[in-house]
């Protein structure tokens, strides 16, 4: 396994997305195509899943598969990015590693909150959520 470290460039604060929460943002400029953040996760077991799905921890969770077969917890700032149609950032999975890469996709100012879409870190996919988008 390679070594991770904590990311350096970003930081958690309230978020200005209306009933978000909190958000992550840009501690310096991050460039197009820059490495923000890799997360380590962990995979929920199909055992786990319905008892997970009955708690607030189904909004942290990511799906994967075809059919949204496979969840799992992002760990580090992983599971505080939040949703938007016009992100600044997607994410790729490397599942066989236990790691979900987030990825600048054009400049991120300083400050400025780092988003993703959340269909599948498709950052042209506009289909609705699983959820209501504020």
């Amino acid at each position: 396994m390679n070594k991770l470290f904590p990311a350096s460039k970003i930081y958690i604060s309230q978020s200005k997305i209306s009933k978000a929460g909190r958000g992550v943002f840009a501690q310096v400029i991050i460039n197009e195509g820059e490495i923000i953040e890799s997360c380590p996760i962990i995979e929920i077991s199909e055992y786990d899943s319905p008892r997970i799905n009955e708690t607030m921890l189904v909004s942290y969770i990511y799906f994967f598969g075809k059919n949204k077969q496979r969840q799992v917890i992002t760990l580090g700032f992983g599971s505080i990015y939040n949703h938007s149609y016009t992100p600044n950032a997607h994410y790729k999975s490397r599942l066989s590693e236990k790691i979900i890469d987030f990825i600048a996709i054009k400049e991120i100012k300083k400050d400025e909150e780092i988003t993703v879409n959340y269909n599948h870190g498709d950052s042209k996919e506009k289909r609705p959520l699983w959820f209501e988008v504020r």
